[in-house]
């Protein structure tokens, strides 16, 4: 059972995913009612929806999703036996954690250079659009340093049953 604050703070990473599809909907729908009820064309519900979408999906990848449900080829996961699975895993882990620290120092330059263009229509700094990507990569790294030091423990991070509702398989 995790921690009552964690539990927390999931709900919240939940409840701001909620909060960016009610903008991209909303959006939506503001975009289609000035376009087909007042033939009124406009570009910021476009600009806005894109923002959030790039906010939802790794905000959501960086505190949402758990292990098990990312994107995973694993039949040779699967196949393997406890003891080689550890190795697999200690050996991604360390290769993610290296290749994100890697790139991390070029993405914070980058994104903080940004902040000389901003968005067309609604006129935001482009290094707050792609500051969620340095939020990400921090928290892949945190995650990933994490599931390496539970296979050094001989801890399963997370057992999958691929028999369950919501397994990622």
């Amino acid at each position: 059972m995790p921690h009552p604050t964690l539990s927390r703070l999931h709900r919240f990473a939940e409840a701001v995913i909620a909060g960016l599809l009610a903008i991209i909907f909303i959006a939506f729908l503001v975009q289609i009612v000035f376009r087909y009820a007042f033939n009124l064309p406009v570009g910021w519900t476009a600009e806005l929806s894109v923002a959030a979408w790039l906010w939802l999906v790794l905000w959501g990848s960086a505190f949402v999703l758990k292990e098990s449900e990312e994107i995973r080829f694993d039949l040779l996961y699967s196949a393997v036996s406890r003891p080689v699975r550890r190795v697999m895993g200690i050996v991604i882990s360390v290769a993610l954690v290296g290749l994100y620290g890697m790139s991390f120092p070029a993405v914070w330059k980058y994104v903080t250079f940004m902040k000389v263009e901003s968005s067309s229509y609604l006129h935001i700094r482009m290094d707050w659009m792609y500051s969620i990507y340095i939020v990400f990569a921090a928290a892949i790294i945190l995650r990933y340093v994490w599931i390496a030091v539970q296979w050094l423990r001989n801890q399963d991070p997370e057992v999958i049953d691929p028999t369950k509702v919501g397994s990622g398989l």
